[in-house]
C-alpha cells in the first residue's frame, strides 16, 4: 500500500512522538530521586539499632543517592566489610550480586563538601571525581584533618546507636575488600554476601535499612 503525502507526515509525527516518550520515559526512570530536606535512616544491624540523620542541604545529591538506595532496599542484609578499627566503617556493596551490579556504573555528580568529617558522620567513599556510586562510611573518629581536603562530602550523621558502631567487628582490617581505591573489590561484587559469610563470616551486617516515617 502506497502512503498519501498527508498520511506520510502523520506517521512520521506519531514515530517522532512515541520517540520522545520513550527517551522522556527512560531519562525519568534515571532521573535521581529527590530525597526530602531532612529525614532519618534506621539501620537495624546485626549489633543493634543505629539510627542516621540525614540533612540535604548538607550534601544534595549524596543525601537523594542515599534515600533511593534505602528506599529501594538495596542495603538490606548489606556487610560492614571494611571496618578499621578507630576510623571509619564502610558498607555499601550490595549482598545481591545482581543488584550490585546494577548499580556499580550509576555514578553521580560529587557535592562540595560543606561539614567537616567528625566522628558519626556519614558520607560517600569514591575513587575518582564524580565516581561516587553506592559506598558509604561512618567516620569512627574525628577525621576532618585527612579527608575533608581529599573532597568527602557528609550528608549525615549518626544520632543514635554510635555505641553500636564503635562494637563493629574491625579484625579482617582491609583484607575483607578494602576500600574502592585499593581495587580489592571485585569479589564481593561476583560473591556478595554468600561470600562474606563463607571467608569473613565475622563481619557484622545490616539486617534491614529504613526511613523512618514522619523523619524530622
Amino acid at each position: 500500500m502506497v502512503l498519501g503525502g498527508k498520511e506520510a507526515r502523520t506517521l512520521r509525527k506519531l514515530a517522532w512522538l512515541l520517540l520522545a516518550w520513550a527517551l522522556g520515559t527512560a531519562a525519568a526512570a534515571q532521573a535521581p530521586t529527590q530525597a526530602p530536606a531532612n529525614f532519618q535512616v534506621r539501620l537495624e544491624t546485626t549489633r543493634g539499632p543505629v539510627v542516621i540523620a540525614v540533612h540535604r542541604d548538607w550534601a544534595p545529591r549524596g543525601a537523594d543517592r542515599f534515600y533511593e538506595l534505602v528506599t529501594s532496599g538495596y542495603y538490606d542484609k548489606a556487610r560492614f566489610f571494611r571496618v578499621i578499627a578507630g576510623r571509619w566503617a564502610q558498607f555499601g556493596i550490595a549482598a545481591d550480586p545482581a543488584v550490585a551490579a546494577r548499580w556499580r556504573e550509576r555514578t553521580f555528580p560529587d557535592d562540595p563538601p560543606l561539614r567537616p568529617n567528625l566522628r558519626g558522620r556519614v558520607a560517600f567513599a569514591f575513587a575518582v571525581p564524580n565516581g561516587r556510586t553506592t559506598e558509604v562510611f561512618i567516620n569512627l573518629r574525628d577525621n576532618s584533618g585527612t579527608l575533608d581536603r581529599q573532597g568527602f562530602a557528609p550528608f549525615g550523621e549518626v544520632v543514635e546507636g554510635m555505641d553500636v558502631v564503635d562494637q563493629f567487628y574491625s579484625g579482617y582490617g582491609e583484607n575483607s575488600g578494602g576500600g574502592i581505591r585499593a581495587g580489592h573489590q571485585q569479589q564481593l561484587f561476583d560473591g556478595g554476601a554468600a561470600y562474606l559469610a563463607a571467608h569473613f563470616p565475622l563481619l557484622d551486617a545490616i539486617r534491614s535499612a529504613k526511613v523512618l516515617p514522619n523523619s524530622p
